[in-house]
C-alpha cells in the first residue's frame, strides 16, 4: 500500500462524515478522491473501481431525493415550506455552531406548518418532514458506506 492509497482512503472516510456533518461535501469529496486516487493507479483496477463508485454516487445521489419527497408530496407538505426550513437551518447554523442548523431546520418546519395548517397539524407534519431527511441522510449514508468498500476493494488488489 502506497502513500497516494492512505492519504485517498482518508479523504474517503472524511468524506463519508460529511454524509452527517453540513460543512464537508460528503459523497462528492469521495468521488473526487478515488479520481485522483483512479488517475494516479493509471490501470484497469483503479477504473472500474472509479466506474463504481461514480455509479453508486450517482444512484445514492438520485435516490436521496426522490425517495424522500415522494413521501412528503403524498403527505401534503410542499416544497416550499422544505426549502424555507432549510433557510431556518442556515441561519440556525450560523446562530448556534454545531447544533443550530437541525434545530433551526425543525423548528422552521413546524413553525410554517403551524401558520399553513394549524397547532395539530404542525407536529405530524414537522414529524414527517424530519423523517424524510433522516431517510435521505440514511441513503446518501449507505451509498457512502459502499463506496468506502468499493475504494478499500480496490486498493486492496492494487
Amino acid at each position: 500500500m502506497e502513500v497516494h492509497d492512505i492519504l485517498a482512503g482518508i479523504a474517503v472516510l472524511i468524506g463519508l462524515a460529511g454524509v452527517v456533518l453540513v460543512f464537508i461535501p460528503g459523497v462528492t469529496l469521495q468521488v473526487g478522491a478515488v479520481l485522483l486516487w483512479a488517475l494516479e493507479e493509471s490501470n484497469p483496477t483503479g477504473w472500474v473501481v472509479l466506474s463504481l463508485v461514480v455509479a453508486l454516487a450517482v444512484a445514492a445521489s438520485v435516490l436521496k431525493f426522490t425517495f424522500p419527497g415522494r413521501r412528503l408530496k403524498a403527505e401534503g407538505l410542499p416544497r416550499w415550506v422544505l426549502l424555507a426550513a432549510v433557510a431556518g437551518g442556515i441561519v440556525g447554523f450560523f446562530a448556534i455552531p454545531v447544533v443550530g442548523a437541525p434545530l433551526g431546520f425543525v423548528l422552521g418546519i413546524y413553525l410554517f406548518e403551524r401558520v399553513r395548517r394549524g397547532r395539530e397539524q404542525a407536529w405530524p407534519s414537522t414529524r414527517s418532514a424530519v423523517r424524510a431527511v433522516l431517510t435521505s441522510m440514511g441513503i446518501e449514508l449507505a451509498g457512502g458506506f459502499l463506496i468506502l468498500l468499493v475504494f478499500a476493494a480496490g486498493a486492496l488488489l492494487t
